[in-house]
């Protein structure tokens, strides 16, 4: 079983704004609600792969009911712990005509030490060796940095797979742990690592670093350049696929949704690529954060080209 956890859950509200400006009136051409929030966002893409998880977090408000209603409706398997307060709104603006996506996302809802503890009671319940436990996405300023790192340790101590994908503090405590597998963007990898990486040379030996830390994988998503893995002895890079974008959010989940699923074998390496590769070249051409469809994933598979660096 694999279960996804997320902290600062959303509702996502993607607008559609044809020549988007800054300083006068807008308006909206298309308006999409989704239950959001990255571990979500995994689950819901695990959902499409014809995988099964659980999604875990934390909700509150009526925001928190219509997210919670959106995962019954899929089919997925949850059980979230609700809080007092509202769960947060994200805005995503797309235009286009520009070719822009635009976030606006609100602060999470306060969470305390004591709803922390209640909630890992819920992910750790009969957590058994072998499942898999997904941390993602940033959480609120209540709670501590540190809070991925304990999880992450927990699992691994109990016989679990861990995967992190997470920015600034949460990634550098979480990497301490040494899970699984860790996929930063760029951005996120060079504050890691403390300075910018303008070459794939250079996003290399920052990889092949961490994997000497301890990490296993470690996959490192490029936007419009693809992305790159490290695994064991190999370093490899994949391009982007050429697809129409309809929206950029949940890319990177699509890639840890996909990965999770790829089973250990020989062929790791090379399957890993191709399936999380696919994923989030189908994830962009789908609007707003609902997940893409099989066949689509399935389609791109054969047109994922790599080479080793």
């Amino acid at each position: 079983m694999i279960r996804t956890v997320t902290l600062n859950a959303a509702v996502d509200k993607t607008v559609e704004v044809r020549d988007f400006r800054l300083g006068a009136v807008n308006r909206i051409t298309k308006l999409q609600l989704d239950a959001g929030g990255k571990g979500i966002n995994v689950s819901k893409v695990i959902q499409a792969l014809q995988g099964e998880s659980m999604a875990l977090g934390v909700l509150a408000g009526h925001n928190g009911e219509f997210i919670q209603a959106e995962m019954e409706r899929r089919g997925i398997a949850h059980d979230f712990l609700f809080i007092p307060g509202e769960t947060r709104t994200n805005l995503k603006v797309v235009d286009s005509l520009n070719s822009t996506f635009t976030d606006i996302n609100e602060p999470g809802t306060a969470i305390s030490e004591d709803e922390l503890r209640q909630l890992e009671a819920k992910i750790f319940k009969d957590f058994a060796a072998g499942t898999s436990l997904v941390l993602s996405g940033s959480v609120p300023a209540s709670v501590p940095a540190s809070i991925y790192r304990r999880w992450l340790e927990r699992a691994k101590a109990l016989g679990g797979k861990t995967f992190l994908d997470a920015d600034g503090e949460l990634l550098r405590e979480g990497i301490k742990a040494k899970p699984f597998l860790a996929k930063p963007n760029l951005h996120e990898l060079e504050g890691l690592v403390g300075q910018t990486l303008p070459t794939l040379e250079d996003v290399a030996k920052a990889a092949r670093s961490l994997l000497a830390q301890g990490l296993e994988m470690l996959v490192v998503s490029l936007g419009s350049q693809g992305a790159l893995f490290a695994y064991g002895e190999q370093v490899v890079h994949a391009a982007a696929l050429p697809v129409e974008v309809k929206s950029t959010v949940g890319a990177g989940d699509a890639m840890v949704a996909a990965l999770t699923l790829v089973p250990s074998g020989e062929d790791y390496l090379a399957q890993a690529v191709r399936w999380s590769i696919a994923a989030s070249a189908a994830q962009i051409t789908t609007p707003g954060t609902q997940p893409p469809e099989l066949t689509k994933v399935l389609s791109y598979l054969d047109q994922v080209r790599c080479t080793n660096i």
